[in-house]
């Protein structure tokens, strides 16, 4: 255990390997409860959040999830969260945003004073009053299955529903961190503990194992998923990230705007790529890389030895003229070069 963003985690309950091996063959279950948790509701907050976030917000419909980012005036990265468009059982919509544990109270300091400016919008952070968990790998339907109604079965990837869990309020979207299929479920703080116990009995003949931060690190390194703090910043802007899918510029204003517009056409900042290394070392977080001339050409954001591939694998920001995949380079770990080769993320993807 070890305290991250003011709550206990779970690193680890066996093994990384074992957890993470899980995940990849059969399920694993992740406490992660530390997210923030945001509700807007209101006549206008779809375009509160369209003022705030990079990505499309007054077009979505009921059940919609959208991956967006959001933005300071000069297009740096203040976090990246997960929006999603639901009706409440009373019939009322609501949205819901999901954002990173270490950045959750700079984000209400970063929302307080627009909310102002949407006296008709009702704002909560709902972190503290409710729990959030997470069922990934391929036999993750199987298992939701056979506790939730079969419409969540139904639900497409980035799509979620309102619905119960043995008579439970439930918020169920088919999202996910780990490059898996999967759900994530967000209940009442006092219903968390029968949760977690009830996919834990429903999974135990599936090979559902408790999964903790360690395994769920090496997993979205995997993916070639970013993380707050180490492939995002407010020193990085979407299009160095390679999250330019997630910026909506035409027909419409939200605070960046501007800047991202510049930067979108920029050819000389560093971007997020994926590498592979020789050897068995892994290059962590700090790490430099060096082309074939001894000239410094970017910088490790993570790594990590991944279990599905057996080799180290790591993401990194560099030079645009060295982003190509199959590019070699030299990476400096603790003094020693290790050969690296440039790859494409994201590192496994999923057939099915």
């Amino acid at each position: 255990m070890a305290e991250f963003a003011g709550y206990q985690m779970p690193i680890q309950y066996t093994s990384i390997v074992a957890e993470h091996t899980a995940t990849r063959t059969a399920a694993g279950l992740f406490d992660i409860s530390h997210m923030g948790r945001l509700r807007f509701e209101g006549p206008r907050a779809d375009q509160l959040l369209d003022h705030l976030l990079t990505r499309r917000v007054s077009d979505m419909q009921n059940g919609m999830v959208r991956y967006s980012l959001m933005c300071n005036e000069d297009g740096g990265i203040l976090d990246d969260v997960l929006v999603s468009c639901l009706e409440s059982p009373s019939g009322h919509q609501y949205f819901l945003l999901v954002v990173n544990a270490g950045n959750h109270a700079k984000i209400l300091k970063w929302i307080q004073p627009h909310v102002a400016d949407f006296p008709d919008v009702s704002f909560r952070d709902a972190t503290a009053d409710t729990a959030m968990l997470a069922i990934q790998g391929p036999k993750a339907q199987d298992i939701v299955g056979r506790l939730l109604p079969k419409k969540i079965l139904g639900l497409r990837y980035y799509r979620g529903a309102v619905t119960d869990q043995f008579g439970k309020h439930c918020i169920v979207t088919r999202t996910g961190y780990t490059g898996e299929d999967g759900f994530e479920l967000i209940v009442r703080a006092e219903n968390a503990l029968r949760v977690w116990e009830n996919l834990m009995l429903a999974g135990r003949d599936a090979g559902l194992a408790p999964v903790g931060l360690g395994a769920r690190d090496t997993l979205r390194l995997e993916a070639g998923m970013p993380l707050y703090g180490h492939e995002l910043g407010e020193d990085i802007d979407p299009y160095q990230a390679g999250l330019g899918f997630a910026v909506n510029l035409e027909g419409r204003q939200f605070i960046g705007d501007g800047a991202l517009e510049r930067k979108s056409q920029s050819t000389q900042l560093a971007v997020r790529v994926g590498l592979t290394l020789e050897g068995r070392r892994v290059a962590r977080e700090g790490a430099q890389l060096f082309d074939t001339d001894s000239r410094r050409i970017g910088e490790v954001t993570s790594g990590t030895f991944s279990p599905t591939l057996a080799r180290p694998i790591a993401m990194a920001y560099v030079a645009p003229a060295m982003a190509v995949p199959g590019q070699t380079v030299d990476v400096d770990i603790r003094g020693a070069r290790t050969s690296g080769t440039i790859a494409k993320l994201p590192f496994i993807k999923r057939t099915s």
